[in-house]
């Protein structure tokens, strides 16, 4: 037997996931718990829609239930009954749910957990997903849910899933005259006495700081819809936390609604046996009489809410600043002498820039010590007051990684807040207790679903594969890099790279012991490839930190954590980590706020010596912001403009320049990034006399367009489509300076004599072109093959990208469609038997055949050996 089932006091999300999840296992028996709310159980009574079948909980046999599906709970208190089976071995447990994570949760073989609005809209999403179809009277239920749970979609637990759903159930027919019947239905003559009692016994306390209303009252029958009033009673006064006790009928109804995250009214209510989210949760208190139930509550929320703190209590004075004109040398004094981290820098009484101790040192190791403070300080960080929340002080300590906050009061600093103080703050609150060191883990989000979704089931296995033999080894092992990024931006990439903490070479030795594939390794980095046989490949690192000695030089490789790996790689965005062991499988890791980043499409360096260290990250931070159509941060971009400044491309070795010219060749548009190229003064690093013009930049959008089209012919013809820039790039240029650009990009011999003869060859063929071009002359479909067949692939595009002449292009156009794979029927040896001796005859009758096969004077091998016996008077 399959039951459907949901919480106790079921509510109208309860009813519409349940009516949903009927949808997704149809052969389950719909099941309440126990009773319902009374707005419900009167919709049962008034309503002639909905005739559901539901089957009372006493009459199924607990034995029987194979599997339990839970929708809208996974609490064991909440499920009546149906605790007394959640621990029977062979049940299958599937939880659909939005709430909050409780200690009281059960587990299932399959869990749909998000905290949205309302359970029904993950359950309707699936139904999507699946193309599963739902009728008007459906559609109608289902928003009911949507719109009690989030009290019309303005609860701050609404979410933009659940504005979607509602968006697409009206679609579906919902019936919103009944929707407005049940939901915004006019107070009762008892409804409107309650709110007054309600009103004139709110009590206002002080727990540890922050104002919390109680009000209650005690009625002799049932009245329903309390949520509404309570709502009401929260707008009408304006309230921040507001707990309303009603007696009624022998038990104290508890109702509880918060807008702040020092009161979780979750957690209050679930102390009462109830549950709910932080701002909007509910428990029914049976065997406790109103008063005590007040005391009770009052005792609780001593407990259990924190004190609100705010940055005055937390923030440090007097404050050491330095100047931005000062030396960093001067700052390293500073620094050094208070043993601080991390100075403000002070301008004209104002908070300009921020400088720390690790960006002095390694400044002044690159021998920058007489630089300014103001070349180098980070410029875009946040300034608080001292009236700032701890929440928000948190947020931008640990979510936005901003190590000292600034606190401002009338334009002028009077304090600062230190991640050394927030630390201690969450320290304490952790021993106090452990519900509370959540924020600590706030930035780290599980993404297995994404996972699910994205990858082929080969990739997935192949991740938890890693996971495990790094569970079996005692490593942490991590996915990271752009396939991490590429997965959270809905962008296919299946280039696997692995860190491990631990040794790299020995997990890919252990993983190739386990499956069939083979390895290589590179030990002097701790690295490995993982080569499987159907063309796959993994890169395995040892998780590592970089030094480097000297500005543009390559860096020294040591041993390091997964955080220490992170940050020495280019951009925020490429920091990302998820987590592959089975523990915590599909976690991802985000200690450099790379994920708000990719949200707000913006390029930025982990730090401010960025591109001193590694000038080759300035072409990255191009080629990034055009792929992705991202923008790269003003601080980012002084940080470029400022390593340009400084000549660091100067010592830059010219086989790195090129690789990386090479690689924003290689984008499907390279243009823009071309552009942003000639923006920052770069190809003034390849040669004085190289400029990006509008005449270039007409030529490299002539290129594109060729490339295009080459690609179109489906010729399977291999090319190199970054040389053809390149060439596009020296065209304009003597020869001399050509071989320079050269030499300075390091080209190895073979490739510079290469590219020059390329580019003389070209020229001539063109000027050849042009010549029958001027005389009036169609050239034979040999002449045109004989000019063209010699040249590389890559100038013919080049010439067919240059030229203005029509007739050009469609010399070049005929040579690639129907010229280039002309070849002779007869060969050498055929020669050989009509009597032609061996040697140069042979040769020029094959290139006499050729010719004549080119110009169509012969088709068939008959023809061919009547043109060679007539032309070489052969018998």
């Amino acid at each position: 037997m399959e039951v459907i089932t949901t919480h106790t006091n079921a509510d109208f999300d309860s009813l519409a996931s349940m009516l949903a999840a009927k949808k997704l296992y149809p052969g389950a028996v719909l099941v309440f718990p126990g009773s319902q709310e009374r707005s419900l159980r009167e919709f049962f009574i008034h309503s002639t829609l909905y005739a559901l079948e539901v089957e009372r909980v006493k009459n199924i046999d607990l034995r029987e239930v194979e599997r339990l599906v839970l929708v809208d709970t996974r609490q064991i208190s909440r499920i009546g009954k149906f605790s007394e089976i959640v621990l029977k071995p062979g049940l299958d447990i599937h939880i659909y749910d939005h709430h909050p994570p409780s200690s009281e949760d059960i587990h299932g073989s399959f869990e749909v957990i998000s905290e949205v609005g309302a359970t029904v809209t993950l359950l309707l999403d699936l139904l999507r997903k699946k193309g599963i179809d739902i009728t008007p009277d459906e559609a109608t239920v289902m928003l009911l849910g949507i719109y009690e749970d989030t009290g019309n979609l303005t609860f701050s637990s609404a979410k933009e899933e659940d504005f979607q759903a509602a968006g697409y159930l009206v679609g579906k027919g919902a019936n919103l005259n009944i929707l407005s019947n049940v939901i915004t239905k006019e107070l009762t003559s008892e409804q409107i006495f309650l709110l007054n009692d309600l009103i004139q016994s709110a009590t206002r306390y002080d727990v540890h700081g922050i104002d919390v209303v109680i009000a209650q009252a005690s009625v002799d029958r049932y009245i329903g819809d309390i949520a509404i009033l309570v709502h009401k009673l929260k707008d009408m006064e304006n309230l921040d936390v507001l707990f309303v006790l009603v007696q009624m009928e022998g038990r104290v109804y508890l109702i509880g609604r918060s807008r702040i995250e020092e009161v979780n009214v979750s957690e209050i209510a679930a102390e009462f046996g109830g549950g709910g989210h932080p701002t909007a949760a509910s428990a029914t208190i049976k065997e406790m009489a109103l008063i005590e139930a007040h005391g009770q509550l009052l005792k609780r929320l001593r407990q259990i809410v924190r004190p609100r703190r705010v940055a005055r209590d937390l923030m440090v004075y007097p404050v050491k600043t330095v100047e931005p004109d000062r030396t960093l040398e001067e700052a390293g004094e500073i620094l050094s002498r208070y043993l601080l981290d991390i100075l403000p820098v002070f301008k004209e009484e104002r908070v300009v820039g921020l400088i720390s101790k690790e960006v002095v040192d390694r400044a002044v190791r690159h021998g920058l010590k007489d630089a300014l403070v103001k070349e180098y300080m980070t410029t875009e960080f946040s300034a608080i007051s001292p009236e700032t929340p701890f929440s928000r002080i948190q947020e931008l300590a640990i979510g936005q990684n901003q190590s000292l906050i600034p606190v401002i009061e009338k334009e002028r600093l009077v304090g600062v807040v230190a991640l050394g103080d927030v630390m201690q703050v969450l320290h304490e609150g952790m021993i106090k207790t452990v519900r509370e060191i959540q924020p600590l883990y706030a930035r780290k989000k599980m993404i297995s679903k994404l996972i699910g979704e994205r990858f082929p089931e080969r990739i997935r296995n192949l991740l938890e594969e890693f996971g495990r033999v790094g569970d079996d080894l005692g490593y942490s092992v991590f996915g990271v890099g752009g396939f991490v990024r590429d997965l959270l931006m809905r962008v296919e990439n299946y280039d696997l790279d692995i860190v491990v903490e631990g040794d790299g070479i020995r997990f890919a030795e252990e993983f190739e012991k386990r499956f069939p594939c083979r390895i290589r390794t590179h030990k002097k980095f701790g690295t490995a490839l993982i080569l499987f046989s159907d063309g796959l490949k993994v890169d395995v690192a040892t998780a590592r930190l970089e030094v480097y000695d000297s500005p543009a030089a390559l860096p020294t490789v040591e041993r390091g954590s997964i955080k220490a790996d992170l940050y020495r790689r280019d951009f925020t965005i490429n920091t990302l980590a998820i987590h592959l062991n089975p523990r915590s499988f599909g976690e991802l890791i985000d200690f450099f706020g790379g994920v708000k980043d990719i949200k707000e499409k913006v390029i930025r360096v982990l730090h401010n010596l960025s591109f001193v260290e590694d000038p080759t990250r300035v072409f990255r931070a191009i080629r990034f912001e055009q792929r992705f159509r991202f923008q790269i941060g003003k601080p980012t971009q002084n940080l470029m403009k400022n390593a340009v400044k400084m000549s660091i491309f100067d010592q830059l070795s010219g086989g790195r320049i090129l690789s990386e010219f090479i690689l924003i060749c290689q984008e499907e548009d390279p243009i823009p990034a071309l552009k942003r190229m000639r923006d920052f003064n770069l190809f003034h690093f390849l040669h004085p006399q190289l400029k990006l013009d509008e005449e270039k930049i007409a030529l490299f959008e002539q290129i594109h367009h060729v490339i295009s089209w080459f690609d179109l012919l489906f010729l399977e013809e291999r090319y190199e489509r970054w040389l053809i820039y390149f060439y596009g790039l020296i065209d304009s240029l003597k020869e001399k300076e050509g071989m320079e650009i050269c030499e300075r990009l390091a080209m190895n011999d073979r490739l510079k004599k290469s590219v020059m003869e390329g580019k003389r060859q070209g020229d001539l063929s063109l000027f050849q072109i042009y010549s029958w071009i001027s005389a009036g002359r169609e050239p034979k479909r040999s002449e045109i093959y004989m000019v063209l067949d010699s040249l590389s692939t890559e100038i013919k595009l080049l010439m067919m990208a240059k030229t203005t002449q029509v007739a050009t292009r469609r010399y070049i156009s005929l040579y690639f469609t129907q010229l280039k794979d002309t070849k002779p029927i007869l060969k050498g040896a055929d020669l050989v038997q009509m009597g032609i001796k061996p040697g140069p005859s042979i040769r020029k009758g094959l290139e006499d055949l050729l010719k004549a096969r080119l110009d169509e004077q012969v088709i068939t091998r008959q023809d061919e050996f009547q043109y060679l016996t007539k032309s070489l008077g052969v018998k």
